[in-house]
């Protein structure tokens, strides 16, 4: 855990106590983490660093050109070219660029378990359009994905299942996917003043 941070409670997943695995294990468990704002690695290409994370999600290492082929299905599956994964990994990429980095990495590490974290910041609507594709793609692939967002708008083209309203770290409000347009269209105020034992 982070210095800063204190987890309270017991967070499960396929039986396993998540807070006393380090990240590796997690990963290897099948979950995966998209930062809001994911960081530059410079010197590493998206290429080496996805193919050292593959290895280490499914303990196994990959002959380059093995995973080279399975890179590139990826990305067209994706619509990306193939140039995009030669870049250093986030290196002065765009807001869209890390956000379509991001979603790369999702479909070659096929987690099992995806928590994106405002995954739409900063988002044009043609880039976001392109994501929530991409999303849809990969939603096919019996992932679950938990998208933290404060916008519905990246809901659009994804078929979701739930959507939960968190107030200081609760859920106080939950239900399909017309909650997230009312959410839209009313705002956070409604549904607060709506929220169970509020």
């Amino acid at each position: 855990m982070h210095a800063k941070y204190s987890v309270n409670g017991v967070v499960k997943f396929d039986g396993k106590d998540l807070l006393s695995l380090k990240p590796h294990e997690r990963a290897r468990a099948g979950m995966f983490l998209a930062f809001q704002s994911p960081n530059e690695v410079p010197g590493v290409t998206l290429s080496n660093f996805l193919r050292r994370a593959y290895a280490a999600r499914f303990g196994k290492e990959v002959p380059v050109l093995e995973f080279e082929k399975i890179l590139g299905e990826k990305m067209k599956l994706l619509g990306m070219e193939k140039s995009f994964a030669e870049r250093g990994v986030n290196e002065g990429f765009s807001g869209g660029e890390k956000k379509r980095s991001e979603i790369l990495q999702l479909a070659v590490l096929e987690p099992r378990l995806a928590l994106l974290d405002e995954l739409d910041s900063g988002l044009d609507v043609d880039a976001l359009s392109k994501i929530s594709g991409m999303l849809s793609l990969i939603k096919k692939k019996d992932t679950a994905i938990v998208i933290v967002t404060h916008y519905a708008r990246i809901l659009k083209g994804l078929q979701c299942d739930r959507v939960h309203v968190m107030k200081d770290g609760k859920i106080v409000l939950s239900g399909d996917e017309r909650l997230a347009h009312k959410l839209e269209s009313d705002g956070y105020a409604w549904a607060y003043k709506n929220a169970v034992g509020e």
